[in-house]
């Protein structure tokens, strides 16, 4: 199976979006809204900011700055009321931006130097930048619907104490040569 460094992002960023939708499945609609503290943000400040920052990144990716003139990034990190069916809309609409524009580009777009905020990085880099800042983002929300999960959370990966057995399956199957991020999207950690 051939694989380009952009079908592997396409895939991370999904396998991402999928994490953050399955935790967000098990909070209920006023656990969206909490935070541990005045410093600390719920999940509806972090899906905006992810939202503000996907629009920016990623509109008009090869062309213009990331970091927006329009973009009001401050604004993204105060609380706000929103229910889940105008939270999710947010989480598509960014989602949407980021994958159309990462279908757009070809592996001879890879070199090709953007600016966020000013300061030039490759394509590459761009994209690994934004693969790490929105996997620490939904490792955030991840971490808040545990916390709101009240003991009723569902694994998103290898349940606590089952390693071995996981293990054990694994190394019993055949082996295959596929990327993991298509086995954990498929629900097989």
């Amino acid at each position: 199976m051939a694989s380009t460094y952009l079908d592997s992002a396409i895939r991370l960023f999904k396998l991402y979006k999928l994490q953050g939708e399955k935790a967000m499945a098990q909070m209920d609609d006023a656990a969206l809204g909490w935070s541990a503290n005045e410093d600390s943000n719920s999940v509806v400040v972090i899906v905006k900011h992810l939202w503000g920052n996907m629009l920016s990144r990623w509109t008009d990716f090869l062309t213009s700055d990331g970091e927006k003139p329009w973009r009001k990034r401050d604004a993204e990190f105060e609380p706000e009321v929103l229910d889940r069916a105008a939270l999710m809309a947010l989480w598509e609409e960014g989602w949407g931006r980021v994958f159309t524009t990462l279908e757009s580009l070809t592996d001879a777009d890879l070199e090709t130097i953007i600016y966020i905020r000013n300061e030039g990085q490759s394509v590459m880099d761009a994209i690994n930048r934004q693969i790490a800042h929105y996997s620490s983002h939904i490792g955030q929300v991840i971490y808040i619907a545990k916390l709101q999960s009240h003991g009723n959370w569902t694994s998103l990966t290898i349940p606590r104490n089952q390693s071995a057995n996981y293990n054990k399956a694994m190394f019993d199957a055949p082996k295959e040569n596929r990327p993991f991020t298509d086995r954990l999207m498929e629900g097989k950690q």
